[in-house]
């Protein structure tokens, strides 16, 4: 977990209130990042700083042979028709500017690489991170701000490392080189421009300051608007059937004002500085015309030597602009890559083991050993709960939403680890399981049968990739998904589309059926799998349910008591506690909750 803002759905890049101290940490955090990624290109990075110097130094070079030509070439033409040095001079300014756009040309290059190669390492790795994180920080964490990690504040570290970076460098070594090409061409106008340095020192750090805050206000505004548009195309059946455009309409137009209020100052900080920098540029410049004409007019410098002063100072000037602009894309870019830092340092709750067991073949034993589990500490799902499961068996688990159920399956699949005591498979615990006996043991199918973008013979051997298309034909044919696959335009070549859009809520569930059916899994897991089902469809998927459970450890939750009839031993839960535990013949039985659930169902059949 990080070290501020760790709890998911509370991380640090939503808040604005930050405390120094946590600032500070965030920022050394940021900067750890930033090292990482630049690490690999320490050779790239020294050569593009040496074409940057030596096309800096081209560029200064220009008002010293400014100088050198009126004080020297022109009188030499003007008094003794020697054009040599005006040649020379000609000569000069042609190489330099030659090898000095060469340069520039060659530093963009190298500069794109650069970037592209930090850009492709940082992608990669929120991708691969946000995978491997466990199931917690996918239900916490909103799918918009993961979307806005990988989209807007990337796109703020790409601008600042495509131009901002280049501005700062550029800017700032083509000042230091004009300040020393000023002090050796003419001191006392060095003198001035130091003078100048105080107030525009204090004019680049009130904006630095005023701009940190209001950038990292924008990128967490900026957040709220993703977030706000995913979510409600994402929830759009839900937002139609309850007709709640007109309140999205509200929320989106709170947000946006908030985005547009906020990009309102930072142009007004941009627009403060733009001017008091002219300003300072405009002091600065006529102080050394003023003084330059007043110390020529004593003859102590010469008409060449002024120009080129003037003409350095203008130059100084010049890239405080670039560097400002820096500062804007740097703020941007600072408070990006403390959101994504701050991702890249979740840690899993779900954490592979150090010494993974190995399970080769999984028997399907599972046994709850003394487990206490809860999502937080002041909400206890599974209060010392103990359970065994033979292999082979088929339960089925009943009972009141919230009684933990979905929270037991949850454990099993090993989601989640629970607080205290053990989940064990075969007498290994999972925590110590290898991840990939764990993944091909245990396999969960859920009421939303997510189906992915590609052919439904793809999305069936989603478990068991190597299937040939006989045995993903086999899988679809054992639980009735066959005639209906066939009956699509391509067949098993058909492409779902993105979740499943061209087939429905039931087919995709036969698709998964058969999809767990050809992972083959020592226990299978049903969370709810049949509820997206018509009567029908049901029905017709019982001799298939007969087939997928048959010789493995199965655990049903579904609250239609048809799907429970086929198990062997029927859990009633409640408050995270089983209250009856029996054959389901006994339990109807009898006089007990399931008993009454059986009644009340028999009834809504009549």
């Amino acid at each position: 977990m990080t070290a501020v803002g760790s709890t998911y759905g509370t991380n640090d890049e939503d808040r604005s209130d930050l405390t120094r101290e946590e600032s500070r940490i965030i920022r050394r955090r940021s900067l750890r990042l930033f090292g990482s990624l630049i690490s690999p290109l320490k050779v790239q990075i020294v050569l593009t700083a040496l074409v940057l110097v030596i096309s800096t130094a081209a560029q200064v070079a220009g008002p010293a042979l400014v100088a050198y030509g009126l004080n020297t070439a022109l009188p030499a033409v003007l008094q003794h028709a020697d054009w040599m040095p005006t040649i020379m001079v000609g000569v000069m300014f042609l190489v330099v500017g030659a090898i000095g756009s060469a340069l520039i040309g060659w530093y963009a290059v190298l500069t794109a690489r650069i970037t592209q190669a930090v850009l492709l390492d940082l992608r990669k790795r929120m991708f691969l991170h946000t995978q491997r994180l466990s199931l917690e920080f996918h239900e916490s964490y909103t799918s918009g701000r993961i979307i806005s990690r990988q989209t807007s504040d990337l796109d703020s570290i790409r601008e600042l490392l495509d131009g901002g970076l280049n501005e700062l460098v550029s800017g700032l070594l083509y000042g230091v080189f004009t300040f020393i090409a000023l002090v050796l061409v003419d001191w006392q106008s060095g003198v001035v421009l130091v003078l100048a340095g105080v107030p525009l020192g204090y004019l680049m750090r009130w904006f630095y300051l005023r701009s940190q805050l209001v950038y990292r206000e924008s990128r967490v505004i900026s957040a709220k608007v993703i977030v706000q548009f995913v979510e409600t195309m994402t929830g759009i059946r839900a937002v139609k059937a309850f007709r709640k455009e007109p309140r999205n309409d509200v929320a989106f137009e709170g947000v946006a004002g908030e985005y547009r209020d906020v990009n309102r100052r930072s142009m007004l900080l941009f627009g403060t500085f733009d001017p008091g920098l002219m300003t300072v540029a405009a002091v600065a410049l006529g102080a050394v015309v003023l003084w330059g004409g007043i110390r020529m007019a004593d003859g102590q410098i010469q008409v060449g030597i002024l120009l080129a002063a003037v003409l350095y100072v203008r130059n100084f000037f010049a890239p405080m602009q670039e560097i400002a602009m820096f500062l804007n894309s740097f703020q941007s870019a600072t408070a990006a890559l403390e959101k994504v830092s701050g991702v890249l340092e979740e840690v899993p709750t779900v954490p592979d083991p150090i010494k993974p067991v190995d399970l080769w073949e999984s028997k399907g034993h599972v046994r709850f050993d003394d487990v206490r589990f809860g999502y937080s500490d002041d909400r206890v799902i599974l209060p010392d709960f103990t359970l065994d499961i033979p292999a082979g068996q088929t339960i089925a688990l009943v009972g009141t939403t919230g009684a933990g159920k979905s929270t037991l399956a949850k454990l099993v699949s090993r989601f989640y680890d629970p607080t205290s005591g053990a989940v064990e498979l075969d007498g290994v615990d999972l925590r110590d399981l290898h991840p990939k006996d764990l993944r091909r043991a245990i396999v969960m199918v859920t009421q939303e049968a997510y189906l992915f973008s590609g052919t439904v013979a793809d999305n069936i051997a989603l478990g068991r990739p190597d299937a040939t298309m006989a045995q993903i034909r086999a899988a679809a044919e054992a639980v009735g998904a066959d005639a209906f696959i066939e009956a699509l335009p391509d067949g098993y070549d058909s492409d779902v589309n993105k979740r499943g859009g061209r087939v429905s809520a039931g087919q995709r569930q036969l698709i998964s059926f058969a999809r767990a059916f050809l992972a083959d899994p020592a226990v299978l897991i049903l969370d709810e799998a049949t509820a997206s089902l018509d009567i029908p469809s049901e029905r017709l998927i019982q001799d298939a349910l007969q087939t997928l459970l048959a010789d493995r450890t199965a655990i049903i939750i579904a609250h239609r008591l048809s799907t429970v009839a086929i198990a062997d031993r029927v859990l009633v839960m409640e408050h995270g506690r089983i209250i009856e535990d029996d054959a389901p013949d006994v339990l109807i039985a009898g006089t007990g909750k399931f008993a009454q659930l059986h009644a009340a169902w028999q009834q809504t059949l009549v």
